[in-house]
Protein backbone atom coordinates (compact mmCIF):
# COMPACT_ATOMS: atom_id res chain seq x y z
CA UNK A 1 0.00 0.00 0.00
CA UNK A 2 1.46 3.31 -1.04
CA UNK A 3 2.02 5.85 1.74
CA UNK A 4 0.12 9.08 1.11
CA UNK A 5 2.19 12.07 0.01
CA UNK A 6 1.12 14.17 3.01
CA UNK A 7 2.26 11.42 5.37
CA UNK A 8 5.62 11.12 3.64
CA UNK A 9 6.13 14.89 3.74
CA UNK A 10 5.22 15.01 7.43
CA UNK A 11 7.60 12.12 8.16
CA UNK A 12 10.39 13.79 6.17
CA UNK A 13 9.84 17.11 7.97
CA UNK A 14 9.89 15.32 11.32
CA UNK A 15 13.21 13.62 10.53
CA UNK A 16 14.64 16.91 9.26
CA UNK A 17 13.56 18.70 12.43
CA UNK A 18 15.07 15.95 14.58
CA UNK A 19 18.32 16.10 12.61
CA UNK A 20 18.46 19.90 12.94
CA UNK A 21 17.90 19.69 16.69
CA UNK A 22 20.62 17.07 17.11
CA UNK A 23 23.04 19.09 14.99
CA UNK A 24 22.47 22.28 16.98
CA UNK A 25 22.86 20.34 20.23
CA UNK A 26 26.20 18.97 19.03
CA UNK A 27 27.37 22.44 17.99
CA UNK A 28 26.30 23.78 21.38
CA UNK A 29 28.50 21.19 23.08
CA UNK A 30 31.57 22.21 21.04
CA UNK A 31 32.64 25.08 23.36
CA UNK A 32 32.42 22.78 26.38
CA UNK A 33 34.35 20.08 24.54
CA UNK A 34 37.00 22.63 23.56
CA UNK A 35 37.48 23.71 27.18
CA UNK A 36 37.80 20.08 28.25
CA UNK A 37 40.35 19.37 25.49
CA UNK A 38 42.42 22.42 26.43
CA UNK A 39 42.28 21.48 30.12
CA UNK A 40 43.35 17.88 29.49
CA UNK A 41 46.14 18.94 27.12
CA UNK A 42 47.55 21.41 29.65
CA UNK A 43 47.32 18.79 32.42
CA UNK A 44 49.29 16.31 30.34
CA UNK A 45 51.95 18.89 29.44
CA UNK A 46 52.26 20.02 33.07
CA UNK A 47 52.37 16.48 34.48
CA UNK A 48 56.21 16.16 34.49
CA UNK A 49 56.45 19.23 36.75
CA UNK A 50 53.80 17.89 39.13
CA UNK A 51 55.64 14.56 39.33
CA UNK A 52 58.77 16.36 40.55
CA UNK A 53 57.11 18.86 42.93
CA UNK A 54 53.87 18.68 44.84
CA UNK A 55 50.99 20.96 43.93
CA UNK A 56 51.16 22.94 47.22
CA UNK A 57 54.89 23.53 46.65
CA UNK A 58 54.18 24.84 43.17
CA UNK A 59 51.22 27.03 44.11
CA UNK A 60 52.71 28.53 47.27
CA UNK A 61 56.39 28.49 46.41
CA UNK A 62 57.89 31.98 46.22
CA UNK A 63 61.10 31.18 44.33
CA UNK A 64 61.21 31.12 40.54
CA UNK A 65 64.59 29.82 39.44
CA UNK A 66 64.32 27.47 36.43
CA UNK A 67 68.09 26.91 36.38
CA UNK A 68 67.86 25.35 39.84
CA UNK A 69 64.62 23.55 39.12
CA UNK A 70 62.56 25.78 41.43
CA UNK A 71 59.17 26.78 40.05
CA UNK A 72 57.15 28.71 42.60
CA UNK A 73 54.01 30.19 41.07
CA UNK A 74 52.80 32.19 44.06
CA UNK A 75 54.36 35.55 42.96
CA UNK A 76 52.69 35.23 39.56
CA UNK A 77 49.29 34.27 40.97
CA UNK A 78 49.51 37.15 43.47
CA UNK A 79 50.52 39.57 40.72
CA UNK A 80 47.57 38.47 38.59
CA UNK A 81 45.10 39.11 41.41
CA UNK A 82 46.67 42.44 42.41
CA UNK A 83 46.52 43.89 38.90
CA UNK A 84 43.03 42.53 38.14
CA UNK A 85 41.56 43.68 41.45
CA UNK A 86 43.11 47.13 41.02
CA UNK A 87 41.71 47.45 37.51
CA UNK A 88 38.20 46.43 38.56
CA UNK A 89 38.20 48.77 41.58
CA UNK A 90 39.34 51.67 39.42
CA UNK A 91 36.99 50.95 36.53
CA UNK A 92 33.66 49.99 38.11
CA UNK A 93 32.58 53.26 39.86
CA UNK A 94 33.16 55.64 36.90
CA UNK A 95 31.80 53.07 34.45
CA UNK A 96 28.55 52.66 36.38
CA UNK A 97 28.10 56.42 36.69
CA UNK A 98 28.82 56.88 32.97
CA UNK A 99 26.32 54.19 31.99
CA UNK A 100 23.65 55.67 34.28
CA UNK A 101 24.23 59.13 32.82
CA UNK A 102 24.01 57.88 29.23
CA UNK A 103 20.87 55.86 29.90
CA UNK A 104 18.98 58.22 32.20
CA UNK A 105 20.23 61.78 31.80
CA UNK A 106 22.04 62.28 28.49
CA UNK A 107 20.30 63.60 25.40
CA UNK A 108 20.16 61.77 22.11
CA UNK A 109 23.03 63.81 20.61
CA UNK A 110 25.40 62.88 23.45
CA UNK A 111 24.48 59.22 23.19
CA UNK A 112 25.09 59.20 19.45
CA UNK A 113 28.51 60.77 20.03
CA UNK A 114 29.65 58.62 22.96
CA UNK A 115 28.53 55.17 21.82
CA UNK A 116 30.81 55.05 18.74
CA UNK A 117 33.70 56.24 20.90
CA UNK A 118 33.14 53.32 23.27
CA UNK A 119 33.18 50.92 20.33
CA UNK A 120 36.45 52.45 19.12
CA UNK A 121 38.02 52.10 22.57
CA UNK A 122 36.98 48.44 22.71
CA UNK A 123 38.53 47.79 19.29
CA UNK A 124 41.94 49.36 19.95
CA UNK A 125 44.66 46.64 20.06
CA UNK A 126 46.08 45.94 23.50
CA UNK A 127 49.63 46.71 22.36
CA UNK A 128 48.52 50.29 21.60
CA UNK A 129 47.24 50.58 25.15
CA UNK A 130 50.58 49.22 26.33
CA UNK A 131 52.53 51.86 24.39
CA UNK A 132 50.22 54.56 25.73
CA UNK A 133 50.78 53.24 29.25
CA UNK A 134 54.56 53.38 28.84
CA UNK A 135 54.51 56.91 27.40
CA UNK A 136 51.85 58.49 29.63
CA UNK A 137 50.81 56.38 32.62
CA UNK A 138 54.22 55.17 33.82
CA UNK A 139 55.83 58.67 33.86
CA UNK A 140 52.74 60.08 35.59
CA UNK A 141 52.89 57.40 38.28
CA UNK A 142 56.65 57.90 38.66
CA UNK A 143 56.69 61.69 38.79
CA UNK A 144 53.35 62.48 40.35
CA UNK A 145 51.65 59.70 42.24
CA UNK A 146 54.62 58.07 43.99
CA UNK A 147 56.00 61.37 45.42
CA UNK A 148 52.52 62.60 46.34
CA UNK A 149 51.42 59.46 48.21
CA UNK A 150 54.85 59.00 49.79
CA UNK A 151 54.62 62.46 51.32
CA UNK A 152 50.93 62.46 52.25
CA UNK A 153 50.13 58.82 53.04
CA UNK A 154 53.53 57.18 53.26
CA UNK A 155 52.58 55.53 56.57
CA UNK A 156 50.25 53.12 54.74
CA UNK A 157 51.97 49.84 53.90
CA UNK A 158 50.12 49.52 50.62
CA UNK A 159 51.73 52.79 49.46
CA UNK A 160 55.28 52.09 50.62
CA UNK A 161 57.68 50.98 47.90
CA UNK A 162 61.33 50.93 46.94
CA UNK A 163 60.42 50.97 43.23
CA UNK A 164 60.68 54.57 41.90
CA UNK A 165 60.41 53.63 38.21
CA UNK A 166 56.62 53.84 37.85
CA UNK A 167 56.44 50.36 36.31
CA UNK A 168 54.21 48.45 38.67
CA UNK A 169 50.76 47.32 39.72
CA UNK A 170 49.13 50.75 39.68
CA UNK A 171 50.30 51.49 36.14
CA UNK A 172 49.04 48.10 34.97
CA UNK A 173 45.73 48.56 36.79
CA UNK A 174 45.19 52.00 35.25
CA UNK A 175 45.82 50.71 31.74
CA UNK A 176 43.58 47.69 32.31
CA UNK A 177 40.85 49.87 33.79
CA UNK A 178 40.75 51.92 30.59
CA UNK A 179 40.71 48.74 28.49
CA UNK A 180 37.78 47.11 30.28
CA UNK A 181 35.77 50.31 30.70
CA UNK A 182 34.03 50.12 27.26
CA UNK A 183 32.77 46.60 27.98
CA UNK A 184 31.36 47.46 31.40
CA UNK A 185 29.77 50.70 30.18
CA UNK A 186 28.23 49.12 27.09
CA UNK A 187 26.71 46.15 28.92
CA UNK A 188 25.42 48.30 31.79
CA UNK A 189 23.94 50.84 29.38
CA UNK A 190 22.15 48.18 27.34
CA UNK A 191 20.71 46.68 30.52
CA UNK A 192 19.51 50.05 31.83
CA UNK A 193 17.71 51.02 28.61
CA UNK A 194 15.71 47.77 28.68
CA UNK A 195 13.81 48.94 31.78
CA UNK A 196 10.26 49.91 30.74
CA UNK A 197 9.62 53.65 30.67
CA UNK A 198 6.58 53.06 32.86
CA UNK A 199 8.85 52.14 35.78
CA UNK A 200 10.50 55.55 35.58
CA UNK A 201 7.19 57.37 35.19
CA UNK A 202 5.70 55.55 38.19
CA UNK A 203 8.55 56.64 40.45
CA UNK A 204 8.35 60.23 39.27
CA UNK A 205 4.56 60.22 39.70
CA UNK A 206 4.97 59.27 43.34
CA UNK A 207 7.09 62.36 43.94
CA UNK A 208 10.53 60.76 43.80
CA UNK A 209 13.38 62.58 42.15
CA UNK A 210 15.04 61.10 39.08
CA UNK A 211 18.00 59.85 41.13
CA UNK A 212 15.70 58.33 43.77
CA UNK A 213 13.82 56.52 41.01
CA UNK A 214 17.09 55.21 39.55
CA UNK A 215 18.40 54.10 42.94
CA UNK A 216 15.20 52.52 44.26
CA UNK A 217 13.51 51.17 41.13
CA UNK A 218 15.86 50.83 38.18
CA UNK A 219 19.14 49.66 39.72
CA UNK A 220 17.57 46.79 41.73
CA UNK A 221 15.90 45.46 38.56
CA UNK A 222 19.05 45.69 36.48
CA UNK A 223 21.51 44.50 39.15
CA UNK A 224 22.04 41.04 37.59
CA UNK A 225 22.90 42.60 34.23
CA UNK A 226 25.25 45.10 35.85
CA UNK A 227 27.04 42.29 37.68
CA UNK A 228 27.33 40.40 34.40
CA UNK A 229 29.00 43.43 32.80
CA UNK A 230 31.49 43.69 35.67
CA UNK A 231 32.25 39.98 35.40
CA UNK A 232 32.86 40.37 31.66
CA UNK A 233 35.31 43.20 32.32
CA UNK A 234 37.09 41.30 35.09
CA UNK A 235 37.43 38.22 32.87
CA UNK A 236 39.01 40.40 30.18
CA UNK A 237 41.40 41.84 32.75
CA UNK A 238 42.42 38.39 34.03
CA UNK A 239 43.59 37.23 30.63
CA UNK A 240 45.07 40.44 29.26
CA UNK A 241 48.71 40.05 28.26
CA UNK A 242 50.47 42.62 26.09
CA UNK A 243 49.35 45.87 27.70
CA UNK A 244 50.04 44.60 31.22
CA UNK A 245 53.34 43.04 30.20
CA UNK A 246 54.62 46.41 28.99
CA UNK A 247 53.88 48.47 32.14
CA UNK A 248 53.72 46.15 35.15
CA UNK A 249 57.46 45.68 35.67
CA UNK A 250 57.70 41.87 35.30
CA UNK A 251 59.56 41.11 38.55
CA UNK A 252 58.91 37.68 40.06
CA UNK A 253 58.20 38.68 43.65
CA UNK A 254 55.10 38.92 45.80
CA UNK A 255 53.86 42.55 45.72
CA UNK A 256 53.36 44.44 48.94
CA UNK A 257 52.33 47.80 47.54
CA UNK A 258 50.33 49.13 44.62
CA UNK A 259 53.55 50.74 43.35
CA UNK A 260 55.54 47.50 43.44
CA UNK A 261 56.29 45.64 40.20
CA UNK A 262 54.43 42.40 39.55
CA UNK A 263 54.52 39.52 37.10
CA UNK A 264 51.04 38.24 36.15
CA UNK A 265 50.64 34.76 34.72
CA UNK A 266 49.78 35.88 31.14
CA UNK A 267 52.94 38.01 31.05
CA UNK A 268 55.04 35.08 32.30
CA UNK A 269 53.79 32.83 29.50
CA UNK A 270 54.11 35.46 26.78
CA UNK A 271 57.59 36.55 27.87
CA UNK A 272 59.19 33.15 28.18
CA UNK A 273 57.48 30.64 25.92
CA UNK A 274 59.90 29.62 23.20
CA UNK A 275 62.96 30.70 25.18
CA UNK A 276 65.24 28.66 27.42
CA UNK A 277 63.45 25.46 26.44
CA UNK A 278 66.73 23.59 26.95
CA UNK A 279 66.16 23.91 30.71
CA UNK A 280 64.52 20.74 32.07
CA UNK A 281 60.84 21.11 32.95
CA UNK A 282 60.72 24.72 31.73
CA UNK A 283 58.14 23.94 29.06
CA UNK A 284 56.13 21.96 31.60
CA UNK A 285 56.30 24.89 34.03
CA UNK A 286 54.91 27.32 31.47
CA UNK A 287 52.12 24.88 30.63
CA UNK A 288 51.48 24.68 34.35
CA UNK A 289 51.19 28.47 34.45
CA UNK A 290 48.66 28.33 31.60
CA UNK A 291 46.72 25.64 33.48
CA UNK A 292 46.64 27.72 36.67
CA UNK A 293 45.39 30.73 34.70
CA UNK A 294 42.69 28.62 33.07
CA UNK A 295 41.56 27.27 36.44
CA UNK A 296 41.47 30.79 37.91
CA UNK A 297 39.34 32.12 35.04
CA UNK A 298 36.96 29.13 35.13
CA UNK A 299 36.60 29.32 38.92
CA UNK A 300 35.97 33.06 38.76
CA UNK A 301 33.30 32.70 36.08
CA UNK A 302 31.57 29.76 37.76
CA UNK A 303 31.50 31.57 41.11
CA UNK A 304 30.23 34.73 39.41
CA UNK A 305 27.46 32.74 37.71
CA UNK A 306 26.33 31.24 41.02
CA UNK A 307 26.35 34.65 42.69
CA UNK A 308 24.46 36.13 39.74
CA UNK A 309 21.76 33.45 40.01
CA UNK A 310 21.36 34.16 43.71
CA UNK A 311 21.04 37.89 43.03
CA UNK A 312 18.46 37.24 40.30
CA UNK A 313 16.48 35.05 42.70
CA UNK A 314 16.43 37.80 45.33
CA UNK A 315 15.38 40.38 42.75
CA UNK A 316 12.50 38.18 41.55
CA UNK A 317 11.31 37.58 45.12
CA UNK A 318 11.52 41.30 45.91
CA UNK A 319 9.46 42.20 42.84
Amino acid sequence: MEIPLKTRIADWRGRLDSWAGSSMFAITLLPLALVVVIFVALCLRALPLVEQSSIPELLFGRTWSPQRGLFGFYPFVAGTFWVTAGAVLLAVPPCLLTAIYLAEYAGKAIRLAVKPLLDILAAIPSVVYGVWGMLAIVPWVQNRLIPFFSQKLGFLTILQTDNPTGFGILAGALVLAVMIAPFIISVTYEVLVTVPEGTRQAGLALGATRWQTIKSSILPITLPGIVAGIVLGASRALGETMAVLMVVGNVAKVPGSIFDPAYPLPALIANNYGEMMSIPLYDSALMGAALILLVIVLTFNIASTLILRRIMGRVRRAW
